[in-house]
């Protein structure tokens, strides 16, 4: 494995807009699969000098929207399938899609992201993979998802976060010499780039300007293994108490949880809301997943995970370190939630920066070394 070659001092010295320097114009192709890689992409891109970007995205949840939001110029090929059995045809089928129709680059970037890597491999050019994930499925037997991972170490270079067991990625195949690792998390790439807006708080409907937000466990992902969502007993438990809630559910199904709740206790957005501002501005995020409360924890905003399965490990460490707070009982998250503090709810980007250019920093090194 391999580190970048810049000291905390150096990086701390250096200016944000002169991050990393790529040393001739390299054409970069970006694939969108997520909601959460526009954010990161952008402010890694933007990070880099003497990059040409072409993107494209998947269409996914807010994946398509927040790729407009962030500017990014794109083409959508491909989309997810909410259920699981078509969501194992949609992987290879758009696999071949980009395999066809990727545009002509010197590298490829992406994360957790087999099918760019595939595509890529196929049209001869080399790709760069950034994942924080080694935990396979929480569902023992998934074959297909086992595959999927092992195929992601398949790419040109894997960068990952410290707390990540690189070890997973070389025993599904990847070089040890073309794993690298940095001091910080992926979230706080694109973290350190946020501006808020003050007037944002103005969106919402509530009177006091204090709210948490809430975001269910991604039940339909092979991932998670649960009975059950704990966003009813959170939302009821919330109104009770008079906290404000922002819910964000993920799929159509999960708007049910927020029926009967009065409305101006618990807004739910018709249309997508930025999740950096809202975790900027919120008391507390709350959420059934990582990528979330991992942001929030990064700008030093208060932030609770209820994921109910096994964390990967960058999760465990954000836990063990006191960043999120962890449980699935309803009642002991809202009174973490009343624990909070107006000083532990000041948000902070300062780390988040120095993270940044670390990154940048190590993928222009990779840019230049593949450039020969």
């Amino acid at each position: 494995m391999s580190r970048a070659t810049f000291t905390a001092s150096e990086l701390d010295e250096r200016p944000s807009t002169a991050a990393s320097n790529v040393r001739e114009t390299v054409d970069v192709w970006v694939d969108l699969a997520s909601p959460s890689h526009p954010f990161f992409f952008k402010a890694l891109t933007d990070s880099l000098s003497n990059v040409r970007t072409t993107v494209t995205v998947r269409e996914k949840t807010e994946t398509v929207p927040l790729t407009q939001q962030v500017g990014y110029a794109f083409r959508t090929l491909g989309r997810d399938y909410e259920n699981p059995h078509l969501r194992k045809i949609g992987i290879p089928l758009r696999t071949a899609q980009l395999a066809l129709k990727a545009p002509r680059a010197d590298v490829a970037l992406s994360s957790r992201n087999a099918m760019c890597i595939l595509a890529a491999k196929a049209r001869g050019v080399p790709s760069i993979h950034f994942t924080d994930n080694d935990i396979c499925a929480s569902v023992d037997g998934l074959k297909a998802e086992e595959l999927y991972h092992r195929l992601e170490a398949q790419a040109t270079h894997n960068v990952v976060p410290e707390a990540f067991r690189a070890e997973v990625l070389t025993g599904r195949g990847a070089d040890p010499d073309r794993v690298h690792t940095y001091d910080g998390y992926k979230e706080d790439v694109y973290v350190a780039a946020f501006e808020p807006d003050p007037a944002f708080v103005d969106e919402l409907p509530f009177d006091s300007g204090e709210f948490i937000v809430v975001r269910p466990e991604a039940l339909s992902a092979t991932y998670v293994d649960a009975d059950g969502s704990l966003v009813p007993d959170l939302l009821v438990g919330a109104v009770e108490r008079g906290i404000d809630v922002v819910y964000l559910p993920r799929e159509a199904s999960d708007r049910k949880f927020a029926a009967g709740l009065p409305e101006d206790r618990v807004f739910v957005p018709n249309d997508p809301l930025s999740g950096l501002e809202l975790a900027w501005h919120a008391r507390c995020v709350l959420t059934g997943s990582g990528t979330m409360a991992r942001e929030a924890a990064r700008m030093e905003t208060p932030a609770v995970s209820f994921f109910p399965n096994t964390r990967i490990s960058v999760d465990r460490a954000l836990i063990d370190q006191g960043e999120i707070f962890h449980s699935l009982d309803a009642g002991k998250i809202l009174d973490y939630v009343e624990s909070v503090t107006d000083l532990d709810a000041e948000p902070d980007r300062t780390r988040a920066r120095r993270v940044r250019r670390e990154v940048a920093g190590l993928t222009a090194g990779l840019m230049n070394d593949l450039m020969g």
